[in-house]
């Protein structure tokens, strides 16, 4: 069964998601604020495939949540609920792990797009490391891709990925040198049928940078090509 946690302090709202969700074969859990979603996920011991966060919360900020669950888990799949007022509030919540977000009001079919994307990344994450990859590692000096075990190092160190920063760390490994658009990293990574824009591409380059360059203001290895999007050298 896929399983969900939402996190959403409004009822109605949460009603709604919870009826969608439902009806479309999900298992749903509902809490009402940060601290409810953070007990039940550690009650459950994670075993939830993906979490709607709504970001204004009572206890605990979505945000707060979404950092938490980041660093107990890079393999679940985080959504963010925001209101369109919150456009910082959507980059922090990208920057802090999450994988998408999605903005109130939405219409169930977006909701589901959006769920049902971070879903099977997550189920493709989970069945690539029960399966060994046709080529188990790709390596550009000084990092290692493990594709079996979906793990990077640089020198030899761990270097901990969330499952899209995989992904996206994947597709620029096996098109190293070469330029990919913003449209294209979004249709590898999120699919075909992504509601969102190319601002959530910029947002995961910039986290990555963070976490594979020596120094992030001038990188060395994931490089914007102006005009165009990124390459990896």
């Amino acid at each position: 069964m896929k399983k969900v946690l939402i996190a959403e302090d409004e009822s109605a709202i949460r009603e709604i998601i919870a009826i969608t969700l439902k009806r479309a074969g999900y298992e749903v859990t509902e809490t009402c604020d940060g601290q409810q979603a953070l007990d039940k996920y550690s009650e459950m011991n994670g075993a939830f495939d993906v979490v709607l966060l709504d970001i204004m919360m009572p206890n605990v900020d979505g945000l707060e949540v979404c950092k938490r669950l980041r660093n107990a888990s890079s393999t679940v799949g985080i959504i963010m609920l925001t209101a369109k007022t919150q456009e910082m509030d959507k980059v922090s919540g990208l920057l802090m792990g999450a994988d998408d977000y999605i903005t109130k009001p939405f219409s169930p079919s977006e909701l589901m797009a959006r769920v049902d994307s971070v879903y099977r990344r997550v189920a493709m994450n989970n069945q690539s490391k029960a399966q060994p990859a046709k080529t188990d590692k790709i390596v550009l000096a000084p990092f290692e891709l493990n594709l079996r075990n979906r793990t990077l190092y640089k020198d030899g160190k761990l270097i901990e990925l969330t499952q899209v920063e995989f992904q996206i760390v994947e597709y620029f490994f096996s098109n190293a040198g070469k330029a990919l658009s913003r449209n294209d990293i979004l249709k590898q990574v999120w699919g075909e049928s992504y509601f969102g824009d190319e601002k959530v591409v910029d947002v995961n380059i910039r986290r990555l940078r963070m976490k594979i360059e020596d120094e992030p203001s001038i990188p060395k290895h994931l490089v914007t090509v102006w005009g165009m999007g990124y390459k990896w050298l």
